[in-house]
């Protein structure tokens, strides 16, 4: 009996599982984002959180606030040196922000940051446009998922 292949690319190395619950996705985007070399490290090594976390303007530029990075742990003191929750920039470009700030001012949508992944050897977020879900959506999204998982299950 032999392993299934694996891949070259890793998973993701942070996900924010609740805001597809919370929120209907309605677009997303690839994006950089702005880090310091103990923050990259901590990244990979798993030690990143987007639980609660959200992306606002401030003066024209988007930052993603409540995201959580431990400080890197195996680093001497001073290189890894950061505040855990600090603002981290987003990279976009220009026209692709003016876009996302005019969708963020209709009522009820806000920028979630959905996940954390390399790419390129790149650390991405990958940004995504929610608007809040009522509590009878988050039943109905449930129950089609019960549903496909026991047709899936039934299937098998």
């Amino acid at each position: 009996m032999s392993a299934a292949p694996r891949s070259n690319a890793p998973g993701p190395l942070a996900t924010n599982r609740k805001a597809r619950h919370e929120y209907t996705i309605l677009e997303s985007w690839e994006a950089g984002i702005e880090l310091t070399g103990g923050e990259v490290k901590s990244c990979r090594a798993g030690q990143a959180s987007l639980n609660e976390a959200y992306a606002d303007f401030k003066n024209g530029e988007l930052y993603v606030l409540s995201m959580r990075i431990q400080p890197y742990a195996a680093a001497r003191s001073g290189f890894a040196a950061h505040d855990p929750d600090r603002p981290k920039k987003i990279l976009m470009h220009r026209k692709e922000l003016d876009r996302i700030a005019g969708l963020v001012q209709l009522k009820g949508h806000t920028l979630l940051p959905l996940k954390l992944y390399l790419a390129r050897g790149r650390i991405k977020l990958e940004l995504g446009l929610g608007k809040g879900k009522q509590l009878y959506d988050k039943r109905e999204t449930l129950k089609r998922k019960t549903a496909a998982r026991e047709a899936a299950r039934g299937d098998a």
